[in-house]
């Protein structure tokens, strides 16, 4: 254990504030979006993806890689979705083992009435508890964190 190169005291109480607030936002714009919607994050998370997607279509691979969720996980999520109506899953084209979701005018009519408060709720909680700038400079460092893949 001598190699270790431990966290300074300043250093830890950083690392055990960004754990902490990180998710204590999640939460809070999580628990907004469910009180008014009773949508939870993470699907509304997969309805923005696929609106930003062309034909509002992503590979299940793909979509659970940029929301950094496992296989299964984005799996069950889609699977809830579909059954709601928003979304629907398609064979890939060319590749019979691949799957895509693709999200239905449904899916879209509900993310275009959720949109206006879920990012009132990011402006709340995040924005303007932390300006403009810090909210760059945390993009800037998270954009280097993902860098990394």
């Amino acid at each position: 254990m001598s190699d270790v190169k431990w966290l300074a005291a300043d250093e830890q109480v950083a690392w055990r504030n960004y754990l902490r607030g990180s998710a204590r936002l999640n939460a809070q714009i999580g628990n907004d979006l469910f009180e008014v919607h009773r949508l939870p994050l993470n699907k509304y998370e997969v309805l923005v993806r696929l609106s930003e997607s062309e034909g509002w279509t992503m590979r299940m691979s793909d979509l659970a890689d940029d929301l950094v969720h496992s296989r299964s996980r984005l799996t069950r999520t889609v699977a809830s979705l579909e059954e709601e109506g928003l979304v629907v899953r398609e064979a890939c084209s060319g590749d019979g083992r691949g799957r895509n979701c693709r999200m239905t005018e449904r899916g879209f009519e509900l993310l275009k009435s959720l949109a206006p408060d879920h990012v009132d709720s990011v402006r709340r909680h995040l924005v303007d508890k932390i300006g403009r700038e810090d909210l760059l400079t945390l993009g800037r460092i998270m954009d280097r964190l993902l860098d990394e893949d």
